[in-house]
């Protein structure tokens, strides 16, 4: 099981492993360890112009999030119903999902807007829900939804996001 302290090194990996993408590309990257709530860079190009991003870390498995942060979720009993889609805090905020590898150049960039993720995080959890009739099997109040790579296949190195931007 993972511990606080292995969490936020791979976590600072991935900060850091895009801040050195986006430097690659031309691009002046601010990271700010986890004391902003809504990105964890902003990259500025040389006119000023810049982008706020939201980093992803995983070694392997699923990207973890709560449903209840994109989407309006109400109960019927032990039924979960799926409303509207909750207002974005910053409209244009781009993510970044980092699959970080044991070897040095191995690790894998997914690159999307943040609006995104809300849409694929909410079709996957409505698609499992109606699976199961709408009740989670084991815990009926969990709210726990996740990303896996295959979700994300489109987006591979789509760094053009970020450099279309600014």
């Amino acid at each position: 099981m993972a511990t606080g302290r292995s969490n936020q090194l791979i976590k600072q990996v991935g900060e850091y492993l895009v801040a050195c993408e986006l430097a690659r590309r031309g691009l002046l990257v601010a990271t700010f360890s986890g004391n902003v709530p809504d990105f964890d860079l902003i990259a500025t190009d040389f006119k000023g112009s810049s982008c706020p991003i939201q980093v992803k870390t995983i070694k392997g498995g699923a990207w973890q999030f709560s449903i209840e942060k994109f989407a309006d979720i109400t109960f019927e009993g032990n039924k979960q119903l799926i409303g509207a889609k909750k207002p974005l805090s910053i409209s244009h905020l781009v993510c970044v999902f980092v699959l970080a590898a044991e070897k040095y150049g191995e690790d894998q960039f997914f690159v999307l807007e943040w609006s995104q993720v809300q849409d694929i995080l909410i079709a996957n959890y409505t698609s499992w829900l109606d699976s199961h009739g709408g009740v989670r099997p084991r815990k009926p109040d969990s709210l726990h939804c996740s990303i896996v790579q295959s979700n994300l296949l489109d987006h591979k190195d789509n760094w053009s996001i970020i450099t279309g931007r600014l």
